[in-house]
């Protein structure tokens, strides 16, 4: 059965005063500064493979979308030095419905994420601007950035959108930090969402500050 949920942004009150004349800058300022309400997580069959949907969208109809994936894979990778790690695949995809082009930062560190806080179970990200088509291209790419910080910068123009890549990675058995691909109460869930101009990361509901998003003028 489908489940729709419709998601509003939460305006200024002096939004409501303005005439169906008001500029693009105050539309902006609206979208990157408003919350959702809720969030889709049983987008329907017409959404195959959303784990959640987030919908900042403005009175006059302007909107930017967040769709995040349920996980690819969890399954093995061994780094070059023969260590074991549990890996999954994710993507995103920003949807901007808007009038002006927006730009997407995205910093992952080279460090590792403690999920929770103070758990002691780390766990890494990597951010890759291409999807894997098969093992081989995924090890080379973990090989060459294990031990580095991954970015992306991308410019999304109006009734455009842009999809990118997330592979986390955490240690596998006992000890040293680290996590098997359950063990934070069940499956790994993941995403992006916006908070004013700022893009947080969560990872089980635990969030990470990662990006910005702006508009171009």
């Amino acid at each position: 059965m489908k489940k729709s949920v419709k998601l509003f942004a939460l305006f200024l009150m002096p939004v409501f005063h303005t005439s169906c004349g008001q500029n693009q800058t105050e539309v902006k300022k609206n979208i990157i500064n408003s919350e959702t309400k809720d969030t889709v997580t049983s987008p329907g069959s017409n959404a195959k493979g959303i784990n959640t949907k987030y919908e900042y969208t403005e009175s006059n109809g302007a909107r930017l979308v967040i769709q995040n994936s349920f996980p690819k894979s969890a399954i093995w990778y061994t780094d070059p030095n023969g260590r074991k790690y549990i890996y999954a695949e994710f993507w995103t995809r920003i949807i901007n419905e808007t009038f002006d082009p927006l730009e997407v930062t995205i910093d992952f560190p080279v460090d590792s994420f403690q999920v929770p806080s103070s758990s002691g179970n780390f766990m890494k990200l990597l951010l890759s601007e291409e999807p894997f088509n098969d093992y081989g291209a995924l090890k080379s790419f973990l090989d060459n950035n294990l031990h580095k910080s991954t970015s992306l910068k991308r410019t999304i123009h109006p009734k455009d959108s842009s999809i990118f890549y997330v592979v986390t990675l955490s240690l596998s058995g006992q000890g040293a930090g680290g996590i098997s691909f359950t063990g934070m109460s069940g499956a790994i869930r993941t995403g992006f969402s916006i908070k004013e101009q700022n893009l947080f990361y969560s990872i089980n509901g635990n969030e990470f500050p990662s990006g910005k998003i702006n508009f171009k003028k």
